[in-house]
């Protein structure tokens, strides 16, 4: 199988050394930063660069950079990918990326399917990408609603190398409606929370509520504005949820309204538990 990676971040670069797993796999690759890419390499992640002259070779082409650049990217080379590859983008919002895709996919006879391998950690580059990150953890599949079953499977296949442990098949627009709280407004609190000048002396203060809440506030602040703005509608309307939730807890604690407080926090557990099926 010949692999072929756009961008050596934290997943394009988790992608390369997951598939070199495999003694049948050969990795492709491109990034915008030339020295990444030669490491990639040299560290034998990498068996040669990705370019308009090798991108027709690959079984899988997976799109791993930021959304605006890879839509940019997707454009341009379209004429180059052959019918036989699978394009697969491992964007985070995908919307405007399957718009794109499915009608480049329309117009040369590749197979195009959305992705979004929900993995990562609050770093973000090469030098963090681990071979295992993908292992056992779920892939969100939104391709076309006419896409058949044998081109699935196919798509399935091509991953299976990355050790994913499920897939979630959805459309584009119920995965951003869905991403906008399991993920984008997750980040924003987090953000916004450790700006809190209290945040200076938690030291010997604070445990694990405290390092659960913020450890997504590190963050890759370019790449996630571009996520949160391509997926504004959205997300706003969580924003604004948010905000009229914590303004009822602060209407009962102001007004000392004990029992309502008590109610609040009761119905938040009840709702927790419910989720989690407990």
């Amino acid at each position: 199988m010949i692999v072929g990676i756009l961008g050596l971040g934290l997943i394009g670069g988790s992608f390369a050394k997951a598939y070199k797993r495999h003694e049948d796999c050969r990795v492709l690759a491109a990034d915008i930063n030339h020295t990444i890419l030669q490491f990639a390499m040299m560290s034998g992640d990498v068996d040669d660069e990705l370019t308009d002259q090798t991108i027709g070779t690959c079984d899988l082409l997976l799109l791993t950079t930021y959304p605006q650049a890879a839509m940019d990217y997707f454009v341009q080379a379209a004429p180059l990918i052959s019918q036989k590859t699978i394009v697969i983008d491992c964007l985070g919002v995908k919307r405007d990326i399957c718009r794109i895709g499915f009608d480049l996919a329309d117009k040369y006879g590749f197979t195009y399917i959305g992705g979004h391998p929900m993995a990562g950690t609050h770093n973000s580059g090469y030098k963090y990408a681990t071979e295992e990150l993908f292992d056992d953890q779920p892939m969100v599949i939104t391709a076309k609603p006419d896409e058949t079953a044998e081109t699935l499977a196919r798509a399935e296949e091509l991953l299976s190398p990355a050790g994913f442990g499920s897939y979630a098949f959805t459309t584009p627009q119920e995965h951003d409606r869905r991403i906008a709280f399991t993920s984008q407004l997750a980040h924003i609190v987090s953000n916004a929370y450790i700006k809190s000048p209290q945040a200076e002396g938690h030291k010997g203060m604070s445990a694990g509520s405290y390092k659960d809440l913020t450890r997504v506030a590190w963050l890759k602040a370019d790449m996630w504005a571009e996520l949160f703005l391509a997926n504004k509608d959205n997300l706003m309307s969580e924003i604004d949820g948010l905000i009229d939730r914590l303004s009822e807890y602060k209407e009962a604690i102001s007004e000392d309204d004990q029992d309502r407080l008590i109610r609040l926090l009761e119905d938040g557990c009840k709702r927790k538990k419910e989720i989690d099926g407990r």
